[in-house]
């Protein structure tokens, strides 16, 4: 394992939910630099960092990793001893594979563009129509503890993550299999140690479109308690 410090930069209440939980699943220190929408997200400073200007991103020794899904498996790797990660060259690790892209593309790739009316037509979908989306992942979760095997690794760790996201939201449909695969993952300790820390600074960091519904709604409440 490397003994370079991690840099983990992200925001409560974006994609970086999901590096934090793989984080404190690898048990490795590391020190977090929360960013905030429009300003520290856009400085010169993190455009250094990741012109993109998003998060997460993670910087180990002087390497950034962006991209939740390489983040993931990039730390999966320097822990081994965990098992994470299923042994190079083996047909588990590829699998392990197929289920953490997926998850990373076409079901992401889906589910966003739905979420803001930007669906491609089918025949152009490069991730396909939601019939076969939503099957082909019920008949991988379903009557299953794990995804590879049997124990948790960093496919687990971010379908979990994906699915439990989209199904709170009401952006995923609670299929009993898609529930009964994810409610068990979300309360593994590493799980509910990422989530704690990132609500706790969810007040001191609130996303642009929550501070702005609060605000609207603290107006409404003003008016009608006017005379």
């Amino acid at each position: 394992m490397s003994t370079e410090s991690l840099t983990f930069y992200t925001h409560p209440m974006s994609r970086g939910r999901v590096s934090r939980w793989m984080l404190e699943e690898t048990g490795l220190p590391y020190e977090e630099v929360i960013l905030d929408y429009g300003s520290t997200m856009k400085s010169p400073e993190y455009l250094a960092i990741n012109p993109m200007g998003k998060v997460p991103a993670l910087r180990h020794g002087g390497v950034t990793v962006t991209e939740n899904a390489a983040i993931c498996t990039h730390l999966a790797d320097l822990v081994p001893g965990k098992g994470l990660l299923p042994q190079p060259g083996s047909p588990q690790r590829g699998l392990c594979y197929r289920w953490l892209f997926f998850a990373a593309g076409p079901l992401e790739s889906f589910l966003t563009a739905r979420k803001y009316g930007a669906l491609a037509p089918t025949s152009e979908a490069g991730y396909g129509n939601e019939a076969d989306l939503l099957n082909t992942l019920e008949q991988a979760v379903g009557g299953k503890a794990y995804l590879v095997g049997d124990g948790f690794t960093v496919a687990d760790l971010y379908l979990a993550s994906v699915m439990g996201f989209y199904m709170r939201f009401g952006m995923l449909e609670r299929r009993a299999a898609f529930e009964d695969y994810v409610r068990p993952h979300q309360q593994r300790p590493a799980a509910l140690r990422a989530a704690a820390r990132d609500e706790a600074l969810m007040a001191a960091h609130p996303h642009p479109a929550a501070a702005a519904a609060a605000a609207a709604a603290a107006a409404r409440t003003t008016a009608t308690a006017a005379p």
